[in-house]
């Protein structure tokens, strides 16, 4: 055969030893029938294979890698289209998707002078939802009833339904939710002589942060969390606040100031290291889902060791000057309680010069008269 001439010398040995395999497997007799037309054309796939892992032209060859995989892109389309059953002009879904099932969701509206009545619907994840608004009213006017559709203020005009019965009107919405712009809010009308409305609200589930400030300590080290609930997000971002900007934490370029911890998935913890004052501020960690994101707030306040120190040294103080007024005043009182005893002293000693002066005088009256 042509495949095992003297032109296949020059191959390696991986070459050789396939076109060995390949001219015993021909003229095997338990072996399977091969043509010599398919032997080369399956020479020449060998040939193309082992040029191209290594870099050998041959030329026998006559097909492109570009061509090669123009072919393999067009086996994976077809492939692909049988698998999934149908092409979309937007992103493909597997069966598992388009197989959800529909979930149901209905506002009851007492009556036609009701207000505004609203329904907050968490999703987390592509979905088949139906609303529903029902009013039921005892009125026994036979007025038509205007059904009507809006999501965020723009009509809807397919894939709505109405039923009416004794008393009680409804209508019906059916929706595929598949990407960020399907959510928002979803209002009905229905319009008789009064007009009522109910809004769906869909929105991805919501993120719950810190409402107090976490307090901590200039050189300490601070752990911030939050979390989804039950709803696990496809991952997790933390930002700082810069004034009105937010700037992405990237903890694989700061490995010894931020490390994020993304454990369970439906937590995340940020750990601030060796803390500043700089430090200080609003964080945000932000859940991304399959609908959109949302966002949880932290606010972290780094005190100086100073600072809880103040309390104490103004009680310090306050007793320093309450000690000093009481020395003061003990002093006070002992120099007045000895210039009281002087006083007296005083009083005594002239009280008695007095009195010996009385004496001696009574003394030289009685000699007179002697």
């Amino acid at each position: 055969m042509r495949a095992c001439g003297p032109g296949t010398r020059a191959l390696r040995l991986p070459l050789l030893l396939s076109l060995a395999a390949l001219c015993l497997s021909e003229v095997e007799v338990s072996g399977p029938i091969m043509t010599t037309q398919s032997a080369s054309q399956q020479t020449q796939n060998i040939l193309y294979s082992t040029s191209t892992e290594h870099n050998v032209s041959t030329p026998g060859s006559t097909i492109t890698t570009e061509g090669v995989h123009q072919q393999t892109r067009e086996s994976f389309s077809e492939n692909t289209s049988g698998w999934h059953g149908r092409s979309t002009d937007g992103p493909r879904y597997t069966t598992q998707q388009t197989n959800l099932t529909w979930m149901a969701y209905n506002i009851s509206i007492p009556g036609f002078s009701s207000p505004l009545m609203e329904k907050n619907i968490t999703l987390d994840s592509p979905a088949n939802i139906e609303l529903s608004c029902t009013v039921a009213s005892v009125s026994t006017h036979a007025v038509a009833i205007e059904k009507a559709w809006k999501k965020d203020t723009k009509p809807i005009k397919s894939n709505v339904t109405s039923n009416e019965t004794k008393n009680v009107w409804s209508t019906q919405y059916k929706l595929q939710i598949r990407e960020k712009k399907d959510m928002g809010s979803y209002m009905c009308v229905m319009k008789g002589e009064h007009e009522v409305q109910a809004v769906f609200h869909l929105k991805v589930p919501k993120i719950k942060g810190k409402e107090k400030p976490i307090v901590s300590y200039e050189g300490d080290s601070v752990v911030i969390v939050c979390e989804s609930g039950s709803y696990i997000p496809i991952t997790w971002i933390w930002y700082t606040t810069n004034g009105s900007h937010q700037v992405p934490i990237n903890d694989s370029l700061m490995p010894e100031k931020y490390i994020i911890d993304k454990t369970p998935a439906n937590k995340t913890h940020l750990k601030i290291m060796k803390l500043t004052g700089q430090d200080g501020g609003l964080y945000v960690c932000q859940a991304v889902f399959k609908l959109g994101e949302n966002n949880g707030e932290v606010n972290l306040k780094v005190l100086n060791y100073m600072v809880p120190l103040k309390p104490f040294f103004a009680i310090a103080a306050e007793v320093i000057v309450l000690v000093a007024l009481i020395f003061l005043y003990e002093i006070y009182s002992k120099k007045k309680e000895m210039l009281a005893e002087g006083e007296k002293e005083f009083e005594q000693i002239e009280q008695l010069k007095s009195e010996e002066s009385n004496g001696v005088e009574n003394s030289s009256t009685r000699h007179r008269k002697v």
